[in-house]
């Protein structure tokens, strides 16, 4: 099993973080976390950046966060061309972790607002791969 599971396109088979792909599969968002200086990274990171320690555990993003922004998709890039039109947010969690990642397709536009409770759920794709999408609270 490798990244090349993952999304709607991926672009690498191998990644340090292939976990990501495996927990999906298992229904759990998982980030990861710097045991040394405590620092939190989605997408996961293996290795922290903050303190280059390599020291890092794996954690499930269980609650809801607040939306922060978004944006409509309209004009995907490569590899999205036929997905359009989608809705991409980030979404600030009580921790301080912020998300990046698609809002369900059943949220209507006209029900996103800035401030919304939004968690991060586990889905696979009509393809067979997996990935994540934020749905209502």
């Amino acid at each position: 099993m490798g990244f090349d599971k993952f999304g709607t396109v991926s672009f690498t088979d191998e990644s340090k973080a292939v976990d990501f792909v495996a927990y999906l599969e298992q229904g759990k968002v998982m980030a990861t976390r710097c045991k040394r200086c405590s620092t939190q990274y989605f997408p996961p990171k293996m290795d922290c950046p903050s303190c280059l320690g390599s020291d890092i555990e794996w954690f499930q993003i269980e609650d809801s966060g607040k939306l922060a922004t978004y944006t409509e998709v309209n004009y995907g890039p490569t590899g999205f061309e036929d997905d359009t039109p989608y809705t991409l947010a980030i979404v600030d969690f009580e921790d301080g972790l912020r998300v990046f990642g698609r809002l369900s397709r059943s949220i209507r536009q006209t029900d996103i607002r800035i401030g919304m409770a939004l968690k991060p759920v586990a889905v696979k794709l009509a393809s067979g791969r997996v990935s994540y999408e934020f749905a209502k609270a």
